[in-house]
């Protein structure tokens, strides 16, 4: 994911949206092919990364690792490194994240029916 300069206009606009509109900051959060899936995934599970591609067959390592390291720091996503060796990382979602479980199930519900109503 390419690095936006902060005085670009892209840059600032998406900022002020961001603060005047909760909806704009959630989608600007949520945004991307695979947030929500790996957010889908790690529902009541704490998973490594090789588990989380498992579970994401098409997903690349580097988009997983970019995915991953911008849910971490948007506070959706825990990342637990073990001191062992080999190192051990464990992903698991936030309070936060936890919030957001019923509003991707009634997505996911959505989806369904508008994709056999488009069929």
């Amino acid at each position: 994911m390419a690095k936006r300069k902060e005085t670009s206009t892209n840059t600032i606009n998406l900022e002020e949206i961001r603060e005047v509109c909760g909806m704009a900051f959630a989608m600007d959060i949520l945004s991307g092919r695979w947030k929500l899936k790996i957010l889908y995934k790690l529902e009541n599970k704490t998973l490594r990364f090789g588990e989380l591609k498992k579970k994401i067959p098409n997903i690349t390592d580097r988009m997983l690792t970019l995915h991953l390291q911008e849910l971490e720091r948007d506070g959706l996503v825990k990342r637990t490194v073990y001191a062992e060796v080999p190192p051990r990382v464990e992903y698991s979602l936030t309070d936060s994240a936890l919030l957001l479980v019923p509003i991707w199930d009634q997505l996911n519900e959505w989806g369904h029916m508008h994709r056999d109503r488009a069929l």
